[in-house]
C-alpha cells in the first residue's frame, strides 16, 4: 500500500503539522509505505488555452516542470491519499487550491488517476475555528469532480485537537490496513 499525504499548510510548524504527523504515523502502523507532498512552492494555473491547453487532451500541464509534473505522478502512484489544510478566510491554503485547480484539469472526470482512490479530507481552522464546513465542502468538491472517494471527513482544531489528532491517526491507520469507505463495522 502506497499511502501518500498531501499538506496545503505553508508553516513548518503548528496544528497542521501535528496532524501531519499523526497520519505519517497512522500509515506506518498500518502497514503502508508513506509519503508527503507539500504543495506551497507549486505556482498557479495558467488557464491557458482558454482554459483547456494540454491539460485536457494529453493529461498533463504546459508548465509542469515546476515540479507539478513530479507531483501529478506522486498522486498517480498513490494507492490511496489524505488531504490536509489549514482554513484561510472559510477555505482550503492558497497553495492547496492552486494544486487543485491544476490537477483537475489534468485528472478529471471519472477516468483520471484519482478515479475510485480513498481519500481522508482533514481541514484545520484556527482562530475563531469558523471556515471548517466551507472548506471541507472545496475538498468534496474536487473528490467528486476527480472521481476519488471520500473515506472521511475530518475537522480539527485548538479546542478538540487533544481527541481529533488520534481520530487522524486511527482513520489513516484503519485505510492503510485496507479498510473501504461505507464499510459497516461490527459493533
Amino acid at each position: 500500500m502506497n499511502y501518500l499525504i498531501i499538506s496545503g499548510n505553508p508553516k513548518g510548524d503548528g496544528l497542521c503539522s501535528s496532524v501531519t504527523d499523526e497520519a505519517i504515523q497512522g500509515a506506518k502502523d498500518g502497514g503502508a509505505s508513506v509519503g508527503t507532498l507539500f504543495v506551497e512552492k507549486l505556482g498557479r494555473c495558467h488557464v491557458c488555452g482558454e482554459g483547456w491547453g494540454t491539460c485536457r487532451e494529453q493529461h498533463r500541464c504546459t508548465y509542469g516542470k515546476d515540479g507539478f509534473d513530479a507531483a501529478q505522478d506522486t498522486v498517480k502512484k498513490a494507492d490511496q491519499l489524505c488531504f490536509i489544510t489549514p482554513v484561510y478566510w472559510g477555505e482550503i491554503a492558497e497553495s492547496l487550491k492552486s494544486f487543485f485547480d491544476r490537477l483537475r484539469r489534468c485528472e478529471f472526470g471519472q477516468t483520471g488517476s484519482l478515479s475510485g482512490k480513498q481519500i481522508l479530507l482533514v481541514a484545520s481552522p484556527g482562530g475563531t475555528g469558523n471556515g471548517l464546513l466551507s472548506c471541507l465542502e472545496q475538498m468534496d468538491r474536487f473528490c467528486r469532480h476527480t472521481g476519488a472517494v471520500i473515506f472521511d471527513y475530518i475537522g480539527i482544531n485548538r479546542w478538540n485537537n487533544d481527541y481529533k489528532r488520534k481520530t487522524v491517526y486511527a482513520a489513516v491507520k484503519a485505510m492503510a490496513e485496507n479498510r473501504k469507505a461505507g464499510e459497516t463495522l461490527a459493533r
